[in-house]
C-alpha cells in the first residue's frame, strides 16, 4: 500500500514541477499529505518549501532529514502517461522522487512516533537548483537544535536496491564564473584601428586549461569549463566587448581557493598581453557535499538492515546544495539507486518507482539509529 501511494505521490508531482521560488503548490501538495497524517508542520517563514517533525514526546536528540522539492526548465520528452503538463517546465533531476520517498518517511515514522527517543525534523527544501535553497533554510532557523542531518539523491547508474555510500567529499563545490573583455571597437576591415577583445578572449579560453593541468596535484581534480561565449552584433564589425562564462568544480577547499586565484591571474594577464581589460566575477556556488565519517557506519548498517547493497561510489562533480548544512552541523549525504535511463537534467530522465519504498524504509530505519547513537555519545 505504501508503494502505491508513494508512486501516485511522485506522479502528482511529476505532472505539476514548478522550478526553485515557485514551488506554491508542491508545498501545498506536501502539506496536504502531511496533514492529513496528522504530522506535525513547523512554522518557519519560509514562502515555499516546508518543515514538519515527527517525535519528541520523550524529549531526546533532534536529527534532520532533507529532500528538495524544485524542478527545472527542461521541456520533458520521456513519453511518459504522466509527463509534465507545464511547458518547458520538468522534474529532469528527480526531486519529486526525494519529495515522495520522504513524505513516506514521515509516514512511516509517524506509525510509531512514541517509540521515538527524539524527533526527526523533516525539511522540503525549495531552490536546490539555484543552490539558494538551503541558504533560506538555516536562514529561517530550521537547523536549531538539529545535531545530524541526512539527505539523498537518486543515481539513475545505480540499479535499485543499491545505494551509493562514502565518507568525505562525494560532490563538488560548483562556483560559476563571468569574464568580460574590453577592448575597442572597429570596422573588421581595419582591425589595427581597434583593439579586439574576441582574439584576447580566444587565448583566455586556451590559458585556462593551463589551470587544473600546472596547479592542481594530480592525486587531487577540478574541472575549468568555458561554456558560453558571445561578442559582436554584426559580421563586419569588432565589437568593444565580449563576455565568457563558464564553471569551477573542485573537492577541496584549498584546491577551490588555488584554482579561483589562478583563474584571475591568467585572466588579468592575457588581457593585458593583448592591449585589452578584463574583468572577472565568480558567482559561488555551493562547498562539497562532504559527509562526516562518523556517521557512515550508521549510514551502512541502516542500508543493511533494509535489504540494500551498498556500493562504494566515485566523487560526483556535480554541486549539490545540501553541502550548505553541512557546514553548519555534522550531515551525510547518500546516493539512492533508480535504474534511470538518462542523466540527470536529460529531458528523457526517469526512475524506476521501487525505489520510492526502498528510501522510505531506509531513512526511516537510518532516523531511528541517529537518535539512537546520538542518545549514548551525548
Amino acid at each position: 500500500m505504501l508503494e502505491q501511494q508513494l508512486i501516485e505521490m511522485r506522479r502528482h508531482l511529476h505532472l505539476n514541477p514548478e522550478l526553485s521560488h515557485e514551488e506554491f503548490e508542491t508545498t501545498k501538495s506536501i502539506r496536504g499529505w502531511l496533514e492529513e497524517a496528522e504530522i506535525k508542520i513547523v512554522d518557519y517563514s519560509l514562502a515555499t518549501g516546508i518543515i514538519a517533525e515527527v517525535g519528541g514526546h520523550q524529549g531526546g536528540p533532534i536529527i534532520a532529514i532533507r529532500a528538495d522539492i524544485d524542478a527545472l526548465p527542461i521541456q520533458e520528452e520521456t513519453g511518459l502517461s504522466y509527463a509534465s503538463l507545464i511547458p518547458g517546465k520538468m522534474h529532469a533531476c528527480g526531486h519529486d522522487f526525494h519529495t515522495s520517498a520522504i513524505v513516506g518517511t514521515a509516514l512511516l515514522l509517524k506509525q510509531k512516533e512514541h517509540e521515538l527517543k527524539g524527533t526527526v525534523r523533516f525539511i522540503f527544501q525549495p531552490a536546490e537548483e539555484k543552490a539558494q535553497g538551503a541558504n533560506l533554510v538555516i536562514q529561517s532557523g530550521a537547523l536549531e537544535g538539529v545535531q545530524a542531518i541526512f539527505g539523498m539523491h537518486n543515481k539513475p547508474d545505480l540499479p535499485v536496491g543499491t545505494i551509493g555510500i562514502k565518507s568525505g567529499a562525494l560532490m563538488a563545490a560548483a562556483d560559476g564564473f563571468v569574464v568580460e573583455v574590453n577592448g575597442v571597437g572597429t570596422h573588421a576591415a581595419v582591425p589595427e584601428a581597434g583593439v579586439d577583445p574576441i582574439v584576447t578572449a580566444s587565448y583566455i579560453v586556451t590559458a585556462l586549461q593551463s589551470i587544473v593541468s600546472r596547479n592542481v596535484s594530480s592525486l587531487q581534480s577540478a574541472v575549468v569549463s568555458v561554456t558560453r561565449i558571445h561578442s559582436g552584433t554584426s559580421w563586419n564589425v569588432i565589437s568593444d566587448k565580449a563576455i565568457l562564462d563558464g564553471t569551477i568544480r573542485t573537492f577541496d577547499e584549498g584546491v577551490r581557493s588555488r584554482v579561483l586565484e589562478r583563474f584571475k591571474q591568467v585572466v588579468d594577464g592575457v588581457a593585458a598581453a593583448y592591449g585589452t581589460t578584463a574583468s572577472v566575477k565568480v558567482v559561488a556556488g555551493p562547498p562539497s557535499v562532504h559527509n562526516d565519517s562518523s556517521l557512515e557506519q550508521l549510514t551502512i548498517d541502516a542500508a543493511h538492515s533494509v535489504g540494500l547493497e551498498v556500493i562504494a561510489v566515485a566523487p560526483s562533480p556535480a554541486g549539490e546544495d545540501f553541502a550548505f548544512y553541512q557546514k553548519e552541523i555534522p550531515g551525510f549525504f547518500v546516493f539512492m539507486g533508480t535504474s534511470g535511463p538518462r542523466e540527470w537534467h536529460h529531458p528523457s530522465f526517469d526512475i524506476d518507482e521501487r525505489a520510492l519504498p526502498l528510501s522510505a524504509q531506509y531513512f526511516a530505519n537510518l532516523a531511528e539509529r541517529a537518535i539512537q547513537q546520538l542518545l549514548i555519545t551525548d
